[in-house]
């Protein structure tokens, strides 16, 4: 759920000519809208969607089942929006230009539940918890997914950080609560709280601080633009890049495995960097590998597999398989044909969404959306979509 950061301005494009209130990447700093979706929740029951995929599109989303990938539901709601796994096994959150909305992707509607604020940015689950991050207020939102069901907005922890910024938070299974520190401005660090909101770690050593991920035995890493920040067993520790300028901004984790997958980027002046390393964070021994793949990826290129394979899929259109402890490369599955990186990250490009042991793959190029088997590298199945799909989730239960 992420993005580069652009130091020079977007082009201006279709999708990027509503700024005013803008929606935030999960990657990066830029942010965007669209106009204010004019729908309300629906009253109508729906037939139940075994396993829902969410895919957005320039107007909407569809609501597709798992399994079959059957377009089930087409749902309109203008702008830029993200989609995300809710926690459990029916709900998805959808970032708006007016905050957060809960989708009942299994029931194929919105309900009534929001987090409104601008700029709705991260969103974490992690230990049975759901938090989200809203940029424009800093506001800190942690719930136990499984409430949703209710129908009611759920009781939950709320939390504001002292400055707005584009930020992240996560919550620890102990109750302590990870979150970025910044202006809209600057980026510095992390902090951590207790359950009565008590700061009791901090460092401010992690320049453009960005994007988290969790480890096994609940390590957990931030993004720099010089390596990453660790927050492992109460306390922080710095892990270098071995460039000056060496940004991971975005990150996939696996309870299964010590290891962080992460992006790497060297060129701090590019409109868009489209690197062909990605970064592997042993969280035991605090130590960084960078690892060539031989093709360029983007921030939606990212994921762990069920075993916690490190997984990403390249320009050329090939997933690959990555062995996290070692960093080989053991398998290339072919998925999509070979694509680039658009210079503005609203635009469509190919995206991974990984469930089980099936990676869920798009092509907006040829409208199409894959299911690949990671155990035998085959598709399983694909379907024609009647428009280019942007951004892919789904739901996601037992985090």
């Amino acid at each position: 759920m992420n993005k580069p950061i652009h130091r020079r301005a977007l082009p201006a494009t279709a999708l990027t000519l509503a700024l005013a209130t803008a929606l935030t990447a999960c990657g990066g700093d830029d942010s965007a809208s669209g106009a204010r979706a004019s729908d309300t929740a629906s009253t109508t029951p729906a037939a139940k969607v075994t396993d829902p995929l969410v895919a957005t599109f320039d107007g909407g989303l569809y609501v597709l089942d798992g399994e079959t990938l059957k377009l089930t539901k087409t749902i309109e709601l203008p702008g830029f929006n993200r989609v995300n796994p809710a926690g459990d096994e029916d709900h998805v959150i959808v970032s708006t230009d007016s905050g957060f909305r809960v989708l009942d992707a299994t029931g194929q509607a919105l309900t009534g539940i929001e987090y409104p604020g601008a700029k709705p940015g991260h969103v974490v689950r992690h230990a049975g918890k759901t938090v989200l991050f809203t940029d424009g207020t800093g506001e800190v939102n942690v719930f136990d997914p499984a409430d949703l069901s209710s129908g009611t907005k759920p009781e939950g922890r709320t939390y504001t950080t002292a400055e707005a910024h584009h930020g992240v938070a996560i919550e620890l299974a102990g109750g302590d609560l990870l979150t970025t520190l910044g202006t809209e401005e600057k980026r510095t660090g992390a902090l951590v709280l207790d359950e009565n909101d008590k700061e009791i770690a901090r460092n401010e050593d992690c320049p453009g601080v960005h994007g988290e991920a969790a480890a096994r035995n609940e390590a957990v890493a931030v993004g720099c633009e010089d390596g990453v920040l660790l927050y492992k067993d109460g306390k922080f520790t710095k892990i270098d890049a071995p460039d000056d300028y060496g940004r991971i901004g975005n990150q996939a984790g696996s309870d299964t495995s010590p290891v962080l997958l992460g992006d790497y980027k060297t060129d701090p002046d590019a409109e868009l960097e489209r690197p062909t390393r990605i970064s592997l964070i042993d969280t035991e021994k605090a130590k960084l590998t960078l690892v060539d793949l031989g093709t360029s990826y983007s921030f939606r290129s990212l994921a762990r597999g069920p075993e916690g394979e490190a997984l990403v899929l390249g320009t050329d259109g090939a997933l690959r398989v990555i062995d996290p402890a070692t960093g080989d490369i053991e398998r290339k599955i072919p998925a999509v044909g070979a694509w680039q990186e658009p210079l503005d990250w609203q635009q469509p490009r190919p995206t991974l969404f990984v469930r089980g042991d099936t990676a869920y793959v798009s092509e907006p190029a040829e409208k199409a959306l894959h299911a690949i088997d990671l155990t035998t590298g085959k598709k399983t199945t694909s379907v024609t979509l009647p428009e280019r799909t942007n951004e892919l989730s789904g739901v996601v239960a037992g985090h």
